[in-house]
């Protein structure tokens, strides 16, 4: 019998950003991370080392399903470390993957 578990597909998504932009990234650049751990940027677009630093290491939590009293099922947004940039992007379930349990680690 296979055991299965289900995560949620994500998307994030630069949604503002508060200064000047240095990295390239604009307001409604975003990529997508599925199946667990597959990171899929549209054709043309590029993402910042920086920011995909700042929002990795929420993204497992935010893959599974979170009790309504934890903060992150309330919270979303997650700032860039560069203070001159600001660029904040927002964290959007998208979907939901189901993958058995024997092809994760």
């Amino acid at each position: 019998m296979s055991r299965e578990t289900r995560l949620h597909d994500l998307r994030v998504v630069v949604d503002r950003i508060e200064g000047r932009s240095v990295c390239g990234m604009a307001v409604g650049d975003s990529f997508d991370v599925t199946c667990s751990s597959r990171i899929s940027i549209p054709e043309g677009k590029h993402v910042c080392l920086y920011a995909l630093s700042a929002v990795l290491p929420l993204l497992p939590a935010m893959q599974r399903s979170l009790d309504d009293g934890d903060w992150l099922a309330h919270e979303n947004e997650v700032a860039c470390p560069d203070p001159h940039e600001r660029l904040i992007m927002r964290i959007e379930r998208t979907g939901m993957s189901t993958m058995p349990m024997e092809d994760l680690t």
